[in-house]
């Protein structure tokens, strides 16, 4: 099927950084949140996201006014009508199941239902779907605008030829997809796990400083620490994967989560977003 419009539903972070990605290759793009507030956040970074690549002589003037054009905000659920929805809303298996079924009473039966999560299982949304058979992970990184990596997750519902289309839209999108089939963290979070845990282990134990671990991991050629990535991703998230990952693969010891960092979500340290996490950002 062809796709001409997306709907990213959630104007976070993660949604509002999809969205400026679609509307940047030249998609329709509508995004949707319940807040107006988020929405009227959500511009605004967008604009400065966009003129901060105007700056950088990534884009020109023009490619910029052209990309706030493609992008309608919306708070009205029954405005969202599209061919692909991508959902980055609360890592809430219940809120999203319902969310793709208030769409799918919405829209056409041909309509993509995208998950953006990072912690939950495709297949378990899938079966709480109208058509399970829609519903596909494109899972981006943050920030969604630079980093080129999508996981696209197949479940054993999903149509054939889906998954293609989505690695043709990630590619038209400049990124690099990888096509994996739905399993606790997919690829990346899965391997990832390591590199946060035992980072935290050795805070744990007292063996150093987070900011010294993050300075000798950079120094072997990490592009960022363990705790600025964290902080980075928000804290409250990469606890959650872990979380997740960690119950999925039925509570192997090597991957208990931290209660160092459970205690930052608790504090609500979430990282860059809340100004303060392992790193002071105000």
């Amino acid at each position: 099927m062809e796709i001409n419009t997306i709907c990213v539903c959630g104007a976070g972070t993660m949604g509002s950084g999809i969205a400026q990605v679609a509307a940047q290759s030249g998609f329709y793009t509508l995004l949707y949140d319940l807040n107006p507030e988020m929405l009227d956040k959500a511009k605004a970074g967008i604009e400065r996201s966009l003129q901060k690549s105007v700056e950088r002589e990534k884009i020109s003037v023009e490619e910029k006014q052209q990309a706030l054009e493609r992008i309608s905000f919306t708070s009205d659920l029954q405005t969202c009508l599209a061919d692909l929805f991508i959902e980055a809303v609360v890592e809430k298996l219940p809120v999203k199941i319902s969310l793709f079924n208030q769409l799918a009473e919405l829209n056409h039966s041909e309509c993509i239902f995208a998950s953006n999560t990072s912690s939950l299982s495709i297949t378990e949304i899938a079966n709480g779907v109208i058509q399970p058979s829609r519903v596909i992970g494109l899972h981006f990184f943050n920030p969604a605008p630079l980093m080129k990596l999508v996981e696209i997750v197949t479940t054993p519902h999903t149509v054939p030829g889906l998954a293609e289309i989505m690695v043709k839209l990630t590619q038209r999108m400049g990124k690099t997809p990888v096509v994996c089939k739905d399993s606790p963290g997919f690829i990346v979070n899965r391997v990832a796990r390591p590199y946060y845990i035992e980072s935290l282990r050795l805070i744990e134990e007292e063996k150093t400083n987070f900011k010294q671990l993050d300075q000798l991991l950079e120094a072997t050629g990490f592009k960022m620490g363990p705790f600025k990535l964290m902080d980075l991703i928000g804290n409250d998230i990469n606890y959650a994967v872990s979380c997740s990952v960690y119950e999925q693969m039925h509570q192997p010891e090597r991957l208990r989560p931290s209660y160092v960092q459970k205690q930052k979500v608790e504090e609500g340290k979430l990282g860059q977003k809340a100004g303060i996490g392992y790193y002071e950002y105000r």
